[in-house]
Order: C-alpha cells, then structure tokens, then sequence
C-alpha cells in the first residue's frame, strides 16, 4: 500500500494543484481512464469545500489529502479543520440526509455522485472526506 500526503494553504489556486496531483496518481495507481476525470472533479469539489470551510474558519491552518492505493482501490481524504454543523460523534454522515447548503448538501452531493463510494466523517476538530475508486493495481509499463 503506497501513501503520498499533500498539504496546501486554503487558496483556491491551489486546488488544482490537488487536482492535477490526484489525478497522475489515480493513472499511476490503475484507475481506468475513463474514471479519471470523476477523480479530477471529485477531489477538486472536495477541496473547493475545504477550502471555502478554512478561509471562514481557520485561514492559517492547511488542507490536508493523502492519497492512497489499497487493495484493489485508489482512495483519496480530503481533511479539513473548520469546525462542522454535523457532528454525530464521529460516525459516518448519511449523504442522503444533509442539508441544501453549498457546505454541506451540494458540495457532496456532486461528490457522491462521482466517487465510488464516499464516506465523511465531521468532527469537532473538521471534516474527513474519503472517497475511493476501483484500481487495477500499478501498471507494468
């Protein structure tokens, strides 16, 4: 299992960096081709989000990605630490449940609806995005 972590000041010129980064990996890690730009808008909504939650809440404090390929997927975090509306102890939020609001609804709903599977875990401390696709493994090429 490789890991690669990526911080990042909250500037929105930096989240394409973060998508770009994001998407060389995926390639790099086996994700079809045709799923790539699902990763590219995946990531970047999920960084736009943070990015928007840190420039209210914390400017100083970076964004966070790591970016891993485990078992069979490429899976990618996005954390943030602005605080959350939708804390629920540290589980799971149920993305069919949320509000309308760019910060929490929209913004995920976009995400839900490009990874393979999503799971976003609010704390008191900010939010973990992690989303994943299937990988086929590192190329031999």
């Amino acid at each position: 299992m490789a890991t690669v972590e990526l911080t990042f000041s909250a500037l929105p010129a930096h989240v394409r960096t973060a998508r770009l980064v994001a998407t060389a990996i995926a390639r790099r890690t086996g994700v079809e081709e045709s799923l790539l730009d699902e990763v590219r808008l995946a990531v970047g909504e999920a960084c736009s989000r943070a990015v928007e939650a840190h420039r209210a809440h914390c400017p100083g404090e970076p964004i966070r990605i790591e970016l891993r390929d485990d078992a069979g997927r490429f899976e990618v975090t996005v954390s943030d630490h602005a605080p959350s509306d939708e804390v629920q102890q540290e589980k799971p939020l149920d993305l069919g449940m949320l509000s309308d609001s760019f910060m929490t609804g929209f913004g995920l709903a976009v995400i839900s609806g490009l990874a393979d599977d999503v799971e976003v875990f609010p704390t008191p401390k900010g939010t973990d995005i992690r989303m994943s696709w299937p990988a086929a493994g590192i190329p031999t090429s």
